[in-house]
């Protein structure tokens, strides 16, 4: 469905013309579980994004309708639901919320949300909803905060509302996302620098269509064994507050005196914020090679440190490497299924999703899904 269309369709649903807001989806080139340990991440934001067409009401409700789910949903703004409904409409509930804590008065408004990021597929459909339905729900009330204080509050909508404890990296790229860019973000300051994407290349996304049904309990388990860590650390050294306040040469040091278990998943989130800031390096100054070195460095430390790969991520990995236009690639998101992004020439990115998807199926038996991305702007009300 194109914009024209969506209009149409708000159109005949609720009989006003609608304002629409945007805002994308997203895949993290490289920094993996250093967002919730205060460290770096080099997200991109991608080319399929959240679409929320939007009209004020004359009264206090809203109402929710969505292109891809059935449900037809309505609440009285002054009587939101406390907690999570258990359907998709709670990452918008749970921006309303957020926003009437912050003085918002929440103007009644009708909203038709539209989907185009793939649900599932790790591309993060959920902050993409939240970053559109915030905009929308501001424009209305004729206040806007800054895109960062927009990306927190988002979190905070997903960490208090919908109950999932997630960094800010995919709210921030989403709303502050620069086409043919990646952001090289730090967690804990929120400060971050733009780096480029040679002209030439293009983002591959393979969704391997798995996702082992252990990932949220092992997330979990990852985050108290990294806070275990720091507890460690914080006994030598009472100035570190995460692990990205610990050095390499610190967690060499003290390699003996940790759990083996506890000191693989520091080593991983250690080493990988030191990738991470390489990479920018090596992006910026054109360095492919280098690049495709920290990608694979990066995937093989979480599978063989943080422990969160599984066969078919690996498969995954592996069926890409030797194709030709190939320049980097790991496994991508939380882990234990879900996808991996590749850097590809663009000449060669057609034969390579069609290669890889071949290798892909041949050695699992599985039809995965293959998205050739770009980098995108961020978040923005169309008109």
């Amino acid at each position: 469905m194109n914009l024209p269309e969506l209009e149409q369709r708000f159109e005949k649903i609720f009989g006003t013309r609608p304002r629409i807001s945007r805002a994308p989806g997203r895949v993290n080139l490289i920094g993996e579980h250093t967002d919730y340990n205060d460290g770096f991440v080099m997200p991109a934001a991608v080319a399929f994004s959240v679409f929320v067409a939007f009209a004020a009401r004359n009264d206090r409700r809203l109402l929710i309708h969505s292109e891809e789910f059935e449900d037809h949903l309505e609440f009285d703004l002054d009587h939101l639901p406390e907690r999570r409904t258990g359907v998709w409409c709670d990452y918008v509930l749970g921006v309303a919320m957020m926003l009437r804590q912050r003085g918002y008065a929440l103007h009644g408004a009708n909203l038709l949300v539209h989907g185009k990021v793939p649900i599932g597929a790790g591309l993060s459909s959920s902050a993409a909803l939240e970053v559109a339905a915030a905009l929308a729900l501001m424009t209305l009330d004729e206040k806007q905060l800054p895109l960062p204080e927009v990306a927190k509050l988002c979190q905070q909508a997903e960490n208090t509302f919908v109950g999932a404890r997630v960094g800010i990296m995919d709210q921030f790229v989403s709303c502050m996302g620069k086409a043919g860019h990646a952001l090289l973000l730090d967690c804990r300051s929120l400060e971050f620098q733009l780096v480029p994407l040679a002209t030439d290349i293009e983002l591959v996304v393979c969704n391997t269509m798995v996702k082992h049904e252990l990932s949220a309990s092992e997330y979990n388990t990852r985050r108290a064994e990294c806070e275990e860590g720091v507890r460690y650390f914080a006994k030598w050294d009472p100035s570190i507050r995460a692990l990205r306040d610990v050095s390499v040469d610190v967690l060499d040091r003290h390699e003996r005196d940790l759990p083996a278990t506890i000191w693989k998943r520091c080593c991983h989130v250690v080493r990988e914020n030191q990738r991470t800031a390489d990479a920018a390096r090596a992006l910026a100054a054109g360095d492919i090679d280098k690049m495709k070195d920290l990608m694979r460095e990066s995937h093989q430390s979480l599978r063989d440190l943080y422990e969160v790969s599984c066969s078919e991520l690996d498969i995954m990995v592996e069926a890409a490497r030797s194709l030709p236009g190939f320049c980097g690639g790991r496994m991508t998101g939380g882990g234990f299924g879900g996808c991996t992004v590749n850097l590809v020439r663009r000449e060669h990115a057609p034969q390579f999703a069609t290669q890889i998807a071949e290798r892909y199926r041949q050695a699992t038996g599985i039809d995965p899904q293959i998205y050739r991305c770009a980098a995108e702007e961020g978040a923005q009300i169309l008109g």
